[in-house]
């Protein structure tokens, strides 16, 4: 189970480092997703998460989201290359249970993974 933690070290925390995703990072989407991501600077993959208030109001809501993006990464992190990611989510994340927002991640990790082999 050590693989599928999720450290500190594996978060974008640093508001310096959301910034530089923002500016230069390359865009990638999918239904429910934004992603921007750029070379990391550590060699693990990390992700940074943004579900703002326009997702919706609750934050019940909004966590839900953030857990379902958090175990998502979780499952796939080690078979990423050493990227920085920040996960946008759009409105239309909330109006969709579970079992579709983990489906649209897992095709956003593909796309992510194969534009960072790139």
């Amino acid at each position: 189970m050590g693989s599928a933690r999720f450290p500190h070290a594996a978060r974008v925390t640093r508001p310096a480092d959301f910034l530089r995703l923002r500016r230069t990072g390359q865009r990638v989407g999918v239904r429910h997703f934004n992603a921007q991501a750029v070379a990391g600077t550590t060699d693990i993959a990390r992700l940074g998460l943004a579900v703002s208030r326009r997702v919706s109001t609750d934050a019940v809501r909004r966590n839900r989201i953030k857990r379902i993006a958090r175990e998502s990464f979780r499952e796939i992190r080690s078979e990423l290359p050493a990227i920085d990611i920040l996960l946008i989510a759009r409105e239309s994340a909330d109006a969709h249970d579970n079992a579709t927002l983990r489906a649209d991640l897992q095709t956003l990790w593909r796309r992510l993974a194969a534009v960072a082999r790139e």
